[in-house]
């Protein structure tokens, strides 16, 4: 029906309704509103259109302060107003999403316990062993159909945060409404807190999580499974994306309920996609094909390992055979090259491992050691990845040992928060005199060299996650296959074919997240789909994952 005769059924009247923020409309509830739903006197006389009132909400995210201070006034707008909330994320979404997301959501991790306003979310802790579901069923969601989950160990490349990382499910859905158009009714952030080892969270009188050093082994994934047993029977429509696990348990956690549950590992498998689109776009650039190349990832925690496992995938499905995908990709770890025999090797690290003949004839480091610079010497890479939260170590002397062998290389330092970048785009630009395709995890601003300007692509895992969960939810999956991530790929590089003028980037920017979601949900469904992974859908894919998106405008309200 046309867009004016929709409207709102609404039961709640006067302060009720103006402190719901998923139905406050603040100074836009029009003289009728506010006189049918019992606000007459509640508010400024005066009636906002939509324009005046964001851009008397940008004024004051303006004036703000610091970025932290940014992020709280958005914070209390969110708790107030979802759809202004909303509105203006998606109005200003590349200055924004920094603040809502990394690097300054590192920040307010950090601070959590010292911030902190109001709750949003559900706390699942060691203490709630035997009560999980009745706690899940406490959430004032319940038709939740994509979950936000961390354990907060390893937020960022900041580490163990404590209760404090659940900022950071927080900002990833406030990214999966912007950017896929899921209603904030259906998401719910979850922290999982099994203590921390972070001595000074433990010594903070104010530290608002457990006290006590973390949960390992059995213990932990107890928990896990009495968490995941709960949550499908609360949420039983519902996908978990699982975020910031550290890696001595993150592939278990995938491994363990990845067919159990609709789940994902975005560091792993979402870093991953966003990689593999970044290389193959830089090749694009450069004029290679990625079946040539060979590529080091400087880092092999869940982030480093999950994105060598994907270009392996990539490579293999290029037409490289599997006996030979170790000599193309090659990881390190704090001990050096990860090679196969190395004792004590994960099962991940197995999987990425090189052949000690690999190394035959190179000369070594001090001690036998292989570390970064041994490798780009003597295995002249042509694709430099960054993982390894090492602010850094992409110095000048290692680009410049690459360049000699690789004239047009491409480097991606994707450590963030910007502060853990191996390298900045400045540095790298100038080193190679701009032969350097350049890609960062975190936002950079342009770079001026040579009389051109630098657009540095941001390899952010919100041009992939919104689109993966909305695909999902969209068709019903029971389950996600690595081949949804590799859909998800190519969807992305879609849109970032170069356009042949010097300095193009290899991403494309936040503000085109709608558009770009959209087309990773409609090929990540129609795989899930060809795969048997999803039911057959009835009626166009593309029609039904429309139907999902939520626009932030305010509709009409009627009485209920």
């Amino acid at each position: 029906m046309p867009v004016d005769e929709r409207y709102v059924r609404v039961s709640s009247r006067g302060e009720a309704l103006k402190e719901d923020p998923a139905l406050n409309k603040g100074t836009c509830f029009t003289r009728e509103e506010r006189e049918q739903f019992g606000l007459l006197g509640l508010l400024p006389p005066g009636v906002s259109t939509r324009e005046e009132q964001a851009a008397r909400a940008y004024g004051n995210y303006r004036e703000a302060g610091d970025d932290v201070h940014r992020y709280l006034f958005l914070a209390s707008l969110q708790d107030r107003n979802e759809t202004l909330f909303y509105q203006l994320l998606l109005d200003h979404l590349e200055e924004m999403a920094p603040i809502v997301y990394t690097p300054t959501v590192g920040l307010v991790c950090e601070q959590f316990s010292h911030i902190y306003r109001r709750p949003r979310g559900v706390y699942i802790s060691s203490e709630d062993r035997g009560r999980v579901a009745e706690l899940l069923a406490n959430a004032p969601q319940k038709d939740c159909r994509v979950i936000v989950a961390t354990d907060n160990e390893a937020i960022l490349g900041l580490g163990d945060l404590g209760v404090g990382g659940m900022a950071i499910s927080i900002g990833k859905l406030a990214l999966y409404t912007a950017g896929a158009g899921i209603h904030p009714s259906l998401c719910l952030p979850l922290d999982i807190d099994v203590g921390t080892d972070n001595e000074a969270l433990l010594r903070d009188p104010l530290y608002l999580g457990v006290r006590r050093k973390r949960l390992r082994g059995e213990e932990y994934f107890s928990l896990l499974d009495e968490i995941v047993e709960a949550l499908s029977r609360v949420f039983p429509k519902a996908l978990i994306q699982w975020e910031d696990f550290a890696n001595r348990n993150a592939f278990e956690i995938l491994s363990r309920y990845r067919k159990k549950t609709l789940s994902f590992d975005d560091d792993i498998q979402g870093t991953g996609a966003v990689v593999v689109s970044g290389i193959r776009a830089g090749l694009m650039q450069v004029g290679r094909s990625i079946e040539n190349e060979r590529v080091v990832f400087y880092g092999a925690g869940a982030s480093g390992a999950g994105c060598a496992m994907a270009t392996r995938r990539a490579m293999r499905d290029a037409g490289v055979p599997e006996e030979k995908l170790g000599a193309h990709v090659l990881a390190l770890d704090s001990r050096g090259l990860i090679l196969s025999g190395r004792a004590g090797l994960s099962a991940e690290k197995r999987e990425i491992a090189a052949d000690p003949a690999l190394v035959s004839g190179w000369t070594l480091g001090p001690g036998g050691r292989i570390g970064l610079t041994e490798v780009v010497r003597e295995f002249k890479p042509t694709v430099l990845v960054g993982a390894s939260g090492q602010p850094g170590a992409f110095d000048e002397a290692i680009v410049r040992s690459m360049l000699r062998s690789c004239p047009r290389p491409i480097i991606l330092p994707l450590s963030n928060p910007t502060s853990k970048a191996e390298a900045t785009p400045r540095d790298l630009i100038e080193w190679t005199k701009g032969a350097a395709v350049v890609g960062t995890g975190s936002p950079f601003p342009p770079v001026e060299h040579g009389g051109v300007t630098y657009e540095i692509g941001q390899g952010n895992n919100a041009l992939i996650f919104p689109g993966v969960g909305l695909g999902a939810v969209s068709v019903e999956a029971k389950w996600l296959p690595d081949e949804a991530f590799l859909a998800a790929s190519r969807a992305l590089l879609a849109f970032t074919a170069p356009s042949g003028r010097p300095g193009s980037p290899i991403y494309p920017p936040l503000r085109r997240l709608r558009e770009v979601s959209f087309a990773v949900a409609v090929e990540v469904a129609r795989t899930l789909v060809e795969m048997g992974a999803a039911p057959e859908p009835k009626g166009p894919i593309e029609t039904r994952i429309r139907s999902m998106m939520w626009d932030p405008v305010y509709l009409p309200y009627r009485p209920a």
